[in-house]
């Protein structure tokens, strides 16, 4: 009877030890996994753009193609220039046309205005001659009745009257030309900086014509060519931004608490999950879009699915970790990929 109570003791101590080996193992992850957090929910990232061109116009080349890599610069499509070389021409031209009109009325406004001091002189002198016509001939009408002066003298003192006045007149003209002259060139100058601003559109459309890379790319989306009429912003194709690649991963809010900026990373893609990539946290989401609330929030945030309903799950958050060396043949953007974060080595960053 000793025996087989022995002999079921034994058989005992097995399954405790794998309990109990299980359970420490049990603990060591769920240690492990508080100091590392860990997802698979996570994918690859990086900025676009919408490449679309400043003017209208027919595609007439076209340097790349779908899927293509390019660098900072390189020519990616360009539009018939013809249209916009034409109207810097034209503008050109009307500047020159202005400057020699320009030139020619300051002649004649330097020319009247240095005989202004006489046409001043003249008018005052006008002036003073039909004054004194006028008052002559006022005086010598009253005398024509009484005899004392004949009608041929009255006569004479009027056609003097007139003949003053219309010196007058000539003078006053002159001096109003000559300040219509000042005010044409100052109307012709205000003309110029008008043509000017339009040869400087003229020629900015000129230079818009020509579309290049404005940073290390890759296209896609390319789906045009050669003949194409393009409209000014209407996105021909999409630039993805390949001089710094993301992991946007996923995390419960409950693993946020040790996760600030800087904290380092590592990540594997699924498309290649020997090779490892090393980064740091970008940033961190400060919201997400509740499936509880019922109602879409504004300013288009991020929807996280949460993966059960029957009970109450930690809400997720995505978390923006850059990776320092990515290698350009395996990331894609939507590419799946897991990663891990070590808040415990080198966490300096600022808390988000």
């Amino acid at each position: 009877m000793a025996t087989t109570v022995s002999r079921t003791s034994k058989r005992k101590w097995p399954a405790i030890v794998l309990v109990v080996v299980t359970l420490l193992l049990l603990l060591f992850v769920i240690r492990l996994l508080d100091r590392a957090p860990r997802t698979d929910d996570a994918y690859v990232y990086a900025d676009t753009i919408d490449v679309v061109p400043e003017v209208n116009g027919r595609i007439v080349e076209l340097a790349v193609h779908d899927n293509q890599a390019v660098k900072q610069g390189d020519l990616l499509f360009r539009i018939d220039p013809r249209p916009y070389q034409d109207a810097v021409t034209r503008g050109k031209a009307s500047l020159v046309a202005l400057d020699s009109q320009i030139e020619l009325t300051q002649r004649t406004v330097n020319a009247q205005q240095y005989n202004a001091q006489s046409v001043r002189a003249a008018v005052e002198r006008a002036r003073a001659a039909a004054s004194q016509a006028s008052d002559t001939l006022h005086r010598m009408e009253p005398l024509l009745s009484h005899g004392y002066v004949s009608a041929e003298d009255v006569d004479r003192a009027r056609t003097a009257q007139r003949a003053t006045q219309a010196e007058l007149s000539a003078a006053q003209l002159q001096a109003q030309q000559a300040a219509a002259a000042v005010s044409g060139v100052d109307a012709l100058v205000a003309q110029r900086a008008v043509v000017m601003a339009e040869i400087a559109i003229a020629e900015l459309n000129l230079e818009y014509a020509t579309v290049r890379a404005p940073f290390d790319g890759r296209i896609v989306s390319l789906k045009t060519s050669t003949g194409q009429f393009a409209t000014a912003l209407k996105p021909v194709f999409t630039l993805i931004d390949t001089r710094h690649w993301y992991v946007v991963a996923n995390f419960r809010e409950t693993e946020l608490k040790g996760i600030r900026t800087g904290t380092p990373a590592t990540v594997y893609l699924m498309s290649d999950t020997s090779q490892r990539f090393r980064g740091n946290v970008d940033s961190i989401s400060y919201g997400v879009a509740s499936d509880e609330a019922g109602l879409a929030l504004p300013g288009g945030l991020p929807r996280i699915e949460r993966t059960l309903n029957w009970v109450h799950v930690s809400q997720r958050f995505p978390v923006k970790i850059r990776v320092d060396s990515p290698n350009p043949e395996l990331f894609r953007i939507g590419t799946s990929a897991v990663a891990v974060l070590e808040p415990g080595r080198g966490n300096d960053g600022e808390r988000h």
